[in-house]
């Protein structure tokens, strides 16, 4: 195949995986299989640089910062939408509409109304050529290269028309904004406020490499002119962009009557805790465009829609203590401690307040009255204090200049909020260290949660991470509700993390700003720790999406040598991490292999690793391009499924005889 045809190919296979993943939330394949596609991509991009395309997905990562952005014309203006607060205003805008268009009954669009920041995407024969924030609504900012980093978003369109002009909303959904803010937690950043304020702040953003970072997503929900394709109600405009694979918002409906759009209202307004995206009300819309021209617009908004806004959830209890709190990193945190209450959709008794300094701010005490939502319809956050009924008395709280665990000065470094306890041999920094080493996503200990690491910590066994590849039967089984066989269970799990894959290791070390990514990233141009280890800045800001940040982190980290030491104690007590860098072999060149069952020979995590060593792909579904299922007992819907497309099934023993054995 000529490089211009199979660069055109992985581009095209990678925008399919992209959606599967970022969209339909169906992915077909495992993430190294996709890095390997991107990588093969990359490689023929640079080996062709005429074949760059600025819509390539190896530029979903961004670039170098920009000096400033260009303005943009909006045409049509993006125009804002009028509120309704209360089932009567929404009555009087429905008698407004009808009396306008002189009917007795409307046909309305009703959908999800996304807590985001506009934009307005412009495709020129299938290729993104523009997005633009809103701005005043007739001028924003040209931030294409920020927008080509949203991964939901198509870069190119196969059969699209030769001008496609849509607007959305660009997001950073809930369980994102978590991670980001743990992170800024973790580096003594201020927290970010809400999902949609930390949204706007990274489209804005002059360097696209970080606004990459900032993992945002997107939902598109208008097209302009939709004449010009033929389209005439609102609700069809959305499934042709479905079709055309773009985000389109999950929840959607077309109501003939008032009571539907209220019943559409209430039904969601009791849901939206449950999404993964952040709402603030609904969307009301004339689904036919010809009734919306007929209506108009005013000066400031359209006629035609309107947006129920769902009412604030904020409520107020009563702040019992706040207690300082110390991270794996030795970030000391204030939390309050909470008289239980119902907000949005649980209980809350305790909300973290980030930072000393956001606590002199709100000037929150002990006994005050404090209103508390939560950030993203997620995380508790305490909003305010009701000054007029705080009891006489109370005092400002003081942040502590001793680590209140270990009793050692606290340190704030320069360009930080946060306070630190700098004791690496603190015991609550001990103890989040281990649980995180331990936790699934690292090493993968079983059993080894916080109330045995605590256990543990008390009876003096682990003195630092080393410790738990050199502890004893007999240790533990002298321990309370310690016996022998969960005693040999839980070191046979010990026992089997020495051989967990390296760039779980990686992870697992805790090095601040190093998370799953980075670290199989890491695991992959280094292919050993030691070599990690020695590696400088430059080497490691030569890797694709390993910023500045996380270059410095790795060096500083590996710079203390207490840090090292602990590595090669860890080494030395037996650690070997796995790592199979590239395909060595091409048995399996190009083929799809699906592995389901109960084996017996080997884990599914190494039958996986031997199909990469052979050029293969370990998917995770079977489908019409499946080269072989690997069968082992108790096989179910995956057999089936491969039976009746005729895809080869064979045995964990046909497979390593197909491989050539191990």
């Amino acid at each position: 195949m000529k490089p211009k045809q199979r660069i055109d190919s992985l581009r095209r296979e990678i925008a399919r995986h992209e959606r599967l993943y970022y969209v339909e939330s169906a992915p077909e394949i495992p993430d190294y299989d996709f890095d390997q596609l991107m990588k093969e991509l990359e490689r023929l991009e640079k080996e062709h640089p005429e074949l760059d395309s600025p819509n390539s997905p190896t530029r979903r990562v961004g670039g170098a910062p920009v000096s400033g952005f260009p303005t943009v014309e909006h045409d049509p203006p993006m125009m804002s939408i009028e509120n309704a607060y209360t089932i009567d205003e929404l009555h009087e805008w429905d008698e407004r509409v009808r009396r306008g268009l002189g009917v007795e009954r409307v046909e309305y669009a009703a959908d999800l109304k996304i807590d985001g920041v506009s934009m307005d995407l412009l495709y020129e024969k299938g290729e993104l050529v523009r997005g633009a924030t809103r701005g005043d609504g007739r001028r924003g900012d040209d931030v294409t290269a920020n927008v080509r980093t949203i991964r939901a978003l198509p870069l190119t369109i196969e059969e699209a028309p030769a001008r496609l002009h849509i607007r959305g909303e660009v997001l950073i959904d809930k369980s994102s904004f978590v991670a980001l803010n743990e992170e800024a937690e973790e580096a003594g950043k201020p927290p970010l406020a809400n999902p949609r304020n930390a949204a706007a702040g990274a489209i804005r953003m002059k360097s696209s490499r970080e606004v990459a970072a900032k993992r945002l997503s997107a939902w598109v929900y208008q097209l302009v002119r939709p004449e010009a394709h033929g389209i005439e109600t609102q609700s069809e405009a959305v499934d042709f962009l479905a079709n055309l694979g773009f985000p389109v918002n999950p929840a959607r409906a077309v109501c003939s009557t008032m009571a539907q759009i209220e019943k559409f209202i209430a039904k969601w307004q009791e849901k939206r805790h449950k999404l993964d995206f952040e709402i603030d009300g609904i969307v009301i819309k004339v689904n036919r465009f010809d009734q919306q021209g007929e209506l108009g617009s005013t000066s400031k908004a359209p006629r035609w829609a309107i947006a129920w806004k769902y009412p604030p959830e904020a409520v107020r209890t009563v702040v019992k203590d706040v207690v300082a709190q110390v991270g794996r990193t030795g970030t000391i945190t204030p939390v309050a401690e909470l008289e239980p209450v119902w907000v949005a959709g649980s209980t809350v008794s305790r909300s973290t307040l980030h930072n000393y300094e956001e606590v002199a701010r709100k000037d929150v005490r002990i006994g005050d009255t404090v209103l508390v939502e939560k950030g993203g319809d997620v995380i508790p956050k305490v909003t305010g204090v009701v000054e007029e009924l705080r009891p006489r008395g109370t005092k400002p709280i003081v942040p502590p200049d001793h680590c209140p665990v270990c009793g050692e000065p606290v340190h704030r470094f320069e360009g930080e909020v946060a306070i630190r306890c700098a004791n690496q041999g603190c015991p609550a920094i001990i103890r989040e260290s281990i649980l995180h080493y331990a936790s699934r996503k690292a090493m993968d200990i079983e059993g080894l949660g916080d109330e045995r690491v605590v256990q543990l910590l008390d009876a003096g066994l682990l003195p630092d991470l080393t410790a738990l590849y050199q502890l004893k039967n007999e240790q533990l089984i002298s321990l309370e509700r310690w016996g022998a066989k969960s005693a040999e269970k839980f070191l046979a799990e010990i026992e089997a993390s020495k051989h967990r894959e390296l760039s779980r290791l990686i992870y697992a070390l805790g090095i601040r700003h190093v998370g799953e990514r980075a670290a199989r990233l890491l695991a992959e141009r280094f292919g050993d720790l030691r070599s990690l280890m020695d590696a400088s800045a430059a080497d490691l800001v030569a890797i694709s999406e390993i910023g500045p940040a996380i270059a410095d982190s790795v060096t500083f980290y590996f710079s203390i040598p207490a840090n090292r030491e602990r590595v090669e104690r860890l080494l030395a007590l037996g650690l070997e991490p796995t790592h199979v860098k590239t395909a060595t072999g091409d048995r399996l060149a190009g083929k799809s292999v699906v592995v389901t069952g109960t084996l017996q020979r080997f884990s599914r995590d190494e039958i996986h690793r031997l199909i990469e060593r052979e050029g293969g792909k370990a998917s995770s579904s079977v489908s019409g391009k499946t080269a072989w299922l690997v069968a082992g007992a108790d096989a179910g819907s995956k057999l089936d499924k491969a039976k009746s497309l005729g895809v080869p099934v064979i045995s964990e023993d046909e497979f390593l005889e197909l491989v050539g054995g191990e």
